[in-house]
């Protein structure tokens, strides 16, 4: 830091940075895992019941994929808020974080593949 003899104020140098913390980086990060993980359960539960199924039918058109991405979204939403405000002011490693929502992004992509999600549809 640089001071300044007639004003007083002090001025970051190259290389100095303020650490500021990473609870938001990981609120979003994790956020983006559940958002994810519920794609691909609401993908599986619509091939798994047939009520399901058509209460995620919100446009005719498009089908349940419809009502399977809206929800994934809503709910990628909530917990986005609520982990924003949980981890906002808070030093997190969010390398844990990380890694969680790499583990329900795989799941999440696991769920969305028609030999998984067709493996509980019942049978005909």
């Amino acid at each position: 830091m640089t001071t300044n003899p007639n004003t007083g104020e002090t001025t970051p140098e190259l290389g100095d940075y303020v650490d500021k913390p990473e609870g938001p980086i990981a609120a979003a990060i994790l956020a983006a895992g559940i958002g994810s993980f519920a794609l691909g359960v609401l993908t599986t539960l619509a091939e798994a019941n047939e009520r399901i199924k058509e209460f995620l039918n919100f446009y005719d058109p498009v089908g349940p994929l419809s009502g399977k991405t809206v929800g994934a979204v809503v709910i990628w939403l909530i917990a986005w808020v609520i982990l924003h405000l949980a981890y906002r002011n808070k030093a997190v490693e969010s390398r844990r974080e990380l890694a969680i929502s790499l583990v329900l992004i795989g799941l999440g992509l696991l769920g969305t593949f028609p030999i998984f999600f067709q493996a509980f549809a019942p049978p005909e």
